[in-house]
């Protein structure tokens, strides 16, 4: 575990961490250790919704847990119409700030693109019926997540793209649309300039640090499983990239949280 003295105090939130994934003991070692280091708040995205009842327990027994339910891409292909209606209901919920993971993986393709087209399209319509914000995973479908956003249906939608690494040309478009960039651990790889190279050209207010808790572990890290506190890291590297100091930076992060899932405020 790593001392809040090597980490620093910077008042920062991890964005995006599936601690639905980690077992009950885990997850409290590792809300400890993210808050020994100065980690103030955490958002768990669903994905599925079978698992909507663990998820909200877990955030009740937490002040500083919140979570997005949705269905992932990976998980489309199981939606249905009584998806909809209880996405619907479970969204009263105050603890439910967002709607989410959804989107589309074209990569892995685990779900029919059909279905996972459908899937989106829904629970961005019942994001807009409760005027809540989406937490958008895109893998290898750009093109297609452009043309679902220009449609006058989707106007309004605001949300967080994820662990963002799809380009300039997409960034530039969303933040135009008044989204918001997740940036997660790949920022730190060696091989992901694609990814820093985007960073100087965002409006620093319109940025979110993340984690994707077990997921891309930032160095020096890499190869294991990751975790919230893990999310210090990310946002040293970003502060650096935009020449910020790191508390200023955390700051500037922390705000921009709030302004997009103003049900966590």
């Amino acid at each position: 575990m790593t001392s809040p003295a090597s980490g620093g105090a910077g008042r920062v939130i991890d964005s995006h961490c599936h601690l639905q994934s980690l077992t009950v003991s885990q997850r409290q070692a590792a809300l400890e250790e993210a808050r020994s280091r100065g980690v103030t708040g955490f958002l768990i995205p669903a994905l599925r919704l079978e698992e909507a009842e663990e998820i909200l327990d877990l955030c009740h027994h937490q002040t500083d847990v919140w979570c997005a339910l949705g269905v992932h891409p990976h998980e489309a292909s199981s939606w249905s119409g009584g998806h909809r209606s209880r996405l619907s209901e479970l969204l009263a919920d105050p603890k439910v700030v967002a709607v989410g993971e959804c989107g589309l993986d074209f990569h892995y393709n685990l779900s029919d693109r059909q279905s996972q087209m459908l899937a989106l399209r829904e629970q961005w319509e019942v994001a807009l019926e409760h005027g809540l914000p989406v937490v958008v995973h895109n893998r290898e479908s750009n093109e297609e997540m452009w043309e679902l956003l220009q449609e006058p249906g989707f106007d309004g939608l605001e949300g967080d793209f994820h662990s963002f690494a799809a380009g300039l040309e997409l960034a530039t478009y969303l933040i135009g649309r008044g989204f918001y960039l997740g940036f997660s651990g790949m920022v730190t790889f060696e091989r992901a300039q694609n990814v820093r190279e985007v960073l100087p050209h965002i409006p620093r207010d319109r940025i979110l640090v993340e984690t994707d808790t077990p997921y891309l572990a930032p160095v020096p890290y890499r190869g294991k499983p990751n975790r919230p506190a893990y999310v210090i890291e990310v946002a040293r590297c970003v502060a650096g990239e935009l020449e910020l100091g790191y508390e200023d930076f955390c700051q500037v992060s922390t705000r921009n949280f709030y302004r997009l899932f103003p049900k966590a405020a």
